[in-house]
C-alpha cells in the first residue's frame, strides 16, 4: 500500500476502532490456480493482534486455507469524490485537480481453520452480539431452535488469522491548506448520498482539534 506520511495511521487504538466500525473486510487469498477475494465479517480483539471469523465449507476457501497461508484484508471506509471547485485556492490559481478521499486499514497475516465446534460457536455468538447489541431486542443464536442452529454450524468454519502487520491510509486532504480543507467540508456537506457526509465526520473527528489548522465544524 501507498502510504505518503501525513496519510499513514499507526495508532493502534485507532485502527481497532476503525476495524469494529467497519467489519466487513475483502480477504485476499492466493489460491492454487488464481487469487481470490472473499467479502467477510471479522472481529478483531482489543490489541490487534488476531482476526477472527467464519466462512461457508462449500468456498474454495476451504482448500485454499488447508495447509495454512499468509493472507490480507482490506477493510475500507467511507470514500467520496473531491471536486476541484471545492478548493478556495481554485479561484486563487487554478492548479488544482479532482481526486478521491477514503480511509481503509490493511491487515496481513498468518491465517488458519479453526474446526472445533465450540470455537465456531463462540465465534458465531461473539460476532452477533457485537452487531445486535445496540438494537432494540438484540437477538441471539439462542433465539432460534438447536436443531437449526447446528445445522448452521456443520455447514461452516471459523478462520483466524493471527496479524503480523497492521496499518491504516486515511486519504483526508491533509495535504492541503486549511482553506482547502474547510472548502472540502462545505462540498461533502452539500453531497445528497450519506457516504460524502461520514467522510465528512470521519475528517473532522481525525483532524487537528486546536490552533490554527484546527477545521471548523460545518453546518
Amino acid at each position: 500500500m501507498y502510504e505518503p506520511a501525513h496519510f499513514r495511521v499507526e495508532e493502534k487504538k485507532q485502527l481497532v476502532a476503525f476495524l469494529r466500525a467497519h467489519p466487513l473486510g475483502l480477504l485476499i487469498v492466493q489460491g492454487a490456480e488464481n487469487i481470490t477475494a472473499d467479502l467477510i465479517p471479522f472481529l478483531v480483539d482489543d490489541e490487534g493482534l488476531s482476526l477472527r471469523a467464519h466462512f461457508a465449507r462449500a468456498n474454495p476457501l476451504l482448500q485454499a486455507l488447508a495447509t495454512g497461508q499468509s493472507v490480507l484484508v482490506v477493510f475500507c471506509g467511507p470514500q467520496a469524490y473531491i471536486s476541484p471547485g471545492y478548493y478556495p485556492s481554485k479561484a486563487e490559481h487554478g492548479r488544482v485537480v479532482p481526486t478521491w478521499n477514503y480511509a481503509m486499514v490493511q491487515a496481513q497475516g498468518l491465517a488458519r481453520l479453526r474446526e472445533e465446534p465450540e470455537w465456531i460457536s463462540t465465534q458465531i455468538a461473539d460476532l452477533t452480539a457485537q452487531q445486535e447489541a445496540s438494537r432494540p431486542a438484540p437477538w441471539s443464536p439462542e433465539d432460534a431452535p438447536r436443531d437449526f442452529i447446528a445445522a448452521q454450524l456443520r455447514a461452516i468454519v471459523g478462520l483466524e488469522i493471527a496479524i503480523d502487520d497492521l496499518r491504516g491510509k486515511y486519504k483526508l486532504s491533509q495535504n492541503r491548506s486549511q482553506t482547502d480543507r474547510r472548502g472540502v467540508l462545505a462540498g461533502l456537506a452539500e453531497e445528497k448520498s450519506p457516504e460524502p457526509n461520514s467522510l465528512a465526520e470521519l475528517m473532522l473527528a481525525t483532524q487537528p482539534t486546536k490552533g490554527p489548522e484546527a477545521p471548523q465544524k460545518i453546518g
